[in-house]
């Protein structure tokens, strides 16, 4: 006996076996078999779709779930254009939050929106004593005030209370961290909101270190979730680079560096587990960090000097971590496909699945290599299609087609992965599916027209692609048989509507583990 059938509905599997199916079977979390298969079958309970449209879960595989969070739950000046206006709302905030000394934190700030950076002096003014962090929309810069940089280092660069990249990462270190019970409750409201939108798992982009570091325990916060039956979806967790320690190891294992116990990727289980170790190696163009090689407003910057960026792609591939390697700038993109280069050939792996987070811009040139060496490109749609208008300003016409591609990384069989890197940009899929076919941004703009793919490459960069860039390809991605039954009921059918309309379609219900989602998470 089956414990579910679903029927009525156009089941889209993404499996070339199967392609389209009208009834599904579930059978203990999963898929039991489909059409004939299992139409005959007794159920313990049989639920009628009604004629709509089904396909694999939804996978996002970079996002920030405990940041989401947290920023739900922090003050916000995102939206404000005028500096006074600003200035209010931090002041509002900072008076209504603790003693002089305490820390305020606000979400939501972007230079771009109020004509340029605010400065510590302003801050000063309106911090009340307290001490300041207004955090980038982007997550690559914040501005603070004088209590604030007082506190740091000499040696740490800032530009009047900006401080980017590494340098936030400093500020970020004098705080203390977050509660494990603080981030488990923001974890678990940032994955309810992926559920909402047709999303059964995901790729948690960086913990316990990194630009987002929220806590040396952070891992902890998940499996606090895992053990109380309240993680919303599967999540797999990239531990930041600068987690590694020396490792210590016999030198037959030729693994320089590692997690403790040699925790590397792969461990767990269906519910949680360590993916790929998330290494930086640029900023970001929101923020005007990334690396490139020719200027914009300056050419960016890398995270730190060439060699020891490499030298630790080197260390993590020989330790057999799968890698997530952020590079937003094309100057970042030579760097990390060079070290990935050299680590292959100091020990080639046949299914190493590396992965470049962002590949904001990529040259011609730089695209066979990436096929060359097996890389994914973990791109965000969403990126162009809320910030599209001002990133094609600053790269200009030549190189604004080279953005977040789409068909010239297919045409060179490159993987395309779909991912929303929450909440820098809005995470809903099938508003990003829009944008990967049409390569339209909000105001209309058309950005790298040559770059659209169709409806089913773009919706294969959720479900296949994203299970084969998580090391999930043998239980998800597909509608087949002995996988698990997530999937997502959609109110009509992304391949029949007009493009326009793919992002305003209904998520009528998510299921993980043949369960709907209110009954999620639960081991």
């Amino acid at each position: 006996m089956l414990c579910t059938r679903l029927t009525n509905a156009t089941f889209h599997t993404m499996d070339p076996d199967h392609p389209v199916a009208h009834d599904l079977g579930i059978w203990r979390g999963r898929i039991a078999g489909l059409d004939d298969a299992v139409t005959s079958l007794p159920a313990r309970e049989v639920v009628d779709l009604q004629g709509a449209t089904v396909l694999p879960g939804f996978i996002d595989s970079h996002v920030h779930l405990a940041w989401t969070g947290l920023k739900a739950s922090s003050p916000s000046i995102a939206g404000l254009t005028d500096v006074d206006d600003v200035l209010t709302a931090v002041s509002d905030a900072a008076s209504r939050t603790g003693a002089p000394g305490d820390w305020v934190h606000v979400d939501g700030y972007d230079q771009r929106a109020i004509g340029r950076h605010l400065t510590a002096a302003e801050l000063d003014r309106a911090g009340h004593g307290r001490r300041l962090f207004l955090m980038h929309r982007s997550g690559h810069a914040c501005v603070v005030n004088h209590a604030v940089l007082d506190l740091l280092p000499d040696h740490v660069p800032h530009d009047d209370g900006l401080l980017v990249e590494s340098a936030m990462g400093a500020v970020r270190r004098l705080r203390l961290p977050y509660a494990q019970r603080e981030l488990a409750d923001a974890v678990e409201h940032a994955g309810r909101a992926c559920l909402s939108e047709g999303i059964t798992a995901c790729a948690e982009a960086g913990i316990g270190g990194g630009l987002l570091g929220h806590s040396p325990v952070e891992l902890g916060a998940y499996q606090l979730l895992r053990d109380e039956g309240r993680l919303p979806l599967r999540v797999q967790l990239m531990p930041g680079a600068d987690t590694l320690r020396p490792a210590g190891a016999h030198e037959r294992d030729g693994i320089p560096r590692a997690l403790d116990l040699g925790l590397r990727t792969g461990f767990g289980d269906d519910w949680l587990s360590v993916g790929a170790l998330k290494i930086y190696t640029d900023g970001g163009m929101m923020a005007r960090t990334a690396a490139l090689t020719s200027p914009y407003e300056g050419t960016g910057q890398l995270q730190d000097d060439p060699d020891r960026l490499t030298d630790l792609v080197v260390d993590g591939h020989l330790g057999g971590w799968q890698l997530a390697v952020h590079a937003i700038g094309d100057r970042a993109v030579d760097l990390a496909l060079d070290a990935l280069e050299r680590a292959h050939s100091l020990r080639p792996r046949e299914d190493a699945r590396h992965r470049i987070e962002h590949a904001g811009l990529v040259r011609p040139d730089q695209l066979p290599r990436f096929a060359r060496l097996g890389v994914s490109a973990v791109v965000q749609p969403g990126f162009l299609r809320h910030f599209g208008d001002d990133y094609a300003t600053v790269m200009g016409e030549r190189r604004a087609p080279w953005m977040y591609r789409g068909r010239s990384f297919l045409d060179h069989g490159v993987t395309v992965v779909g991912s929303s890197d929450r909440p820098v940009a809005d995470g809903s899929p099938l508003r990003a599916i829009q944008f990967m076919v049409e390569r339209a941004s909000t105001s209309g703009r058309s950005i790298g027209p040559d770059e659209g793919i169709t409806v089913d490459e773009a919706l294969r960069a959720y479900t296949v692609a994203g299970a084969y860039a998580c090391r999930w390809d043998g239980s998800a991605g597909s509608l087949t048989p002995g996988k698990r039954a997530d999937l997502v009921v959609l109110g009509d059918d992304p391949r029949r509507v007009d493009t326009s309309r793919i992002g305003d379609i209904e998520v009528v219900a998510t299921f993980v583990d043949g369960r709907d989602a209110e009954e999620a998470g639960k081991p």
